[in-house]
């Protein structure tokens, strides 16, 4: 599996080199402090609220939070245009295995749709496994449709997905790397990093994980013991299922993608059944695409220059602009806890050494680093003021936020950024903090490769 991701990557980075004529920029993100006054736009299944019953309803759900989140979901708004969606239940999948079994078990009880979007969809125990399942659910009558990238499986055989096809699920490749099999412009550099699995309209799954065995190993990092081998070492990543009428935002950014590939339109079927409130929590989905407006990057930026008391973050791929890292060194040396997870074992050593170069500056101001060291890192995570979380697919670098379609559900509520701490706490034990004076003391060769890899950090 690390092989295919080190060819995923490497495919990326040499369409990207062959391709583009020069290196784009992120936006300036402004100052918004004059939005504080501003109520944050609130949809539901029947439309926006009215301002004076968003106001009252964020004054009740965020009484007690200790950041004034509505200041910062205002602010968020004037970033990204993105509004807020009220009425649904969100629930934080800390692993492989338990996200596994819990996106299989509502696959198994699909009655009418199933919508799979895809980084990675490998030929291993669990692809097999819930190819078979796919099967057998679209031979019952649901209608099945599967969007994986033709980068991410570029090692996996065709004949794996024409079975999918022939039992009569409905399959596309995005953006193939065969120019011959593009629809419309031919774009590989730009890859689809999401992951969505959208059940019936009702039920959906995003985040981190891929389809793969890698994922679904034990969960290393919770083991009493370190594995005995390598290639025993499982995958660290999260997941969340969510209901409620934020499904419906994000079964649109399934279709639209779909839509803008040129594959025709999906069978008919009632993608958008009536999506009653779920529950209390409050979301964002903010799906990005790399011909629109930054709304990932500006939300992290927004958050971060908005810190009152804390910010940690989980990264697999660190490799940020200059603007997020002034942003953390600037919320350190006013008092906020900044604490990263950053990799200790990683399945990219380019991208490993590339982030590895910011780390002399984040240290000298503040910024706390730890690396996890007993499993590959692949989560993609935030948590700030205890009450801000990220859950998705974006990495801290400039290829999730130029170049890739990816997909992230901001949560503001503080009763989920509790169980998001408690994920954060369960890494960092398993993780070894880098002090300067540790990382002053680094081997020649190291600096070196930070040196190389710095350069290269626009294509990785």
């Amino acid at each position: 599996m690390k092989r295919i991701h080190a060819w995923a990557r490497l495919g990326a980075w040499v369409g990207a080199l062959v391709l583009a004529g020069g290196c784009r920029t992120l936006p300036e993100v402004p100052d918004l402090s004059d939005q504080a006054r501003a109520t944050p736009t609130v949809a539901t299944s029947k439309g926006a609220m009215a301002p004076s019953r968003a106001k009252a309803l964020l004054q009740k759900r965020w009484a007690h939070a200790a950041p004034d989140l509505k200041t910062l979901a205002a602010q968020e708004e004037a970033a990204t245009g993105v509004p807020l969606i009220a009425g649904n239940k969100v629930t934080l999948l800390f692993d492989g295995p338990q996200t596994m079994q819990a996106m299989m078990d509502a696959v198994a009880a699909a009655k009418d749709t199933i919508n799979l979007e895809t980084y990675i969809f490998d030929q291993d125990e669990i692809g097999l496994k819930f190819a078979d399942l796919l099967i057998e659910r679209q031979r019952a009558g649901v209608n099945v449709n599967i969007m994986y990238d033709s980068v991410g499986t570029l090692t996996v055989p065709q004949a794996f997905f024409d079975r999918m096809r022939a039992a009569g699920i409905h399959l596309l490749a995005f953006n193939p790397v065969n120019p011959a099999k593009a629809r419309g412009k031919w774009e590989v550099n730009n890859r689809d990093h999401r992951k969505l699995m959208v059940v019936d309209g009702k039920v959906a799954f995003t985040g981190g994980i891929n389809i793969s065995s890698d994922y679904a190993n034990s969960s290393l990092f919770r083991s009493r013991s370190k594995p005995a081998d390598e290639k025993d070492v499982g995958w660290r990543d999260t997941h969340i299922r969510i209901e409620g009428p934020a499904v419906a935002a994000l079964q649109y950014s399934f279709i639209d993608n779909w839509v803008s590939q040129e594959a025709g339109e999906l069978p008919e079927r009632n993608y958008f059944p009536p999506l009653a409130p779920a529950g209390d929590k409050i979301v964002r989905v903010l799906a990005t695409r790399p011909d629109r407006g930054f709304e990932i990057y500006k939300a992290f930026l927004v958050s971060i220059q908005e810190a009152k008391k804390s910010i940690h973050i989980t990264s697999a791929y660190f490799v940020p602009d200059r603007q997020i890292i002034e942003a953390l060194c600037a919320a350190a040396k006013r008092g906020v806890d900044v604490q990263l997870i950053l990799p200790g074992v990683s399945d990219h050593g380019l991208v490993f050494h590339a982030g590895r170069a910011f780390y002399d500056e984040l240290l000298s101001n503040g910024v706390k680093i730890y690396q996890l060291q007993v499993a590959v890192l692949h989560a993609k995570t935030a948590v700030i003021d205890g009450a801000w979380s990220t859950v998705g697919s974006a990495n801290l670098d400039r290829r999730s936020f130029m170049h890739n379609y990816e997909l992230n559900v901001v949560v503001l509520d503080p009763g989920f950024g509790n169980d998001m701490e408690a994920a954060f706490r369960e890494d960092l034990r398993n993780s070894k903090q880098m002090t300067l004076e540790e990382w002053r003391k680094r081997p020649l060769s190291d600096r070196l490769k930070e040196m190389s890899t710095k350069f290269l950090d626009y294509w990785l």
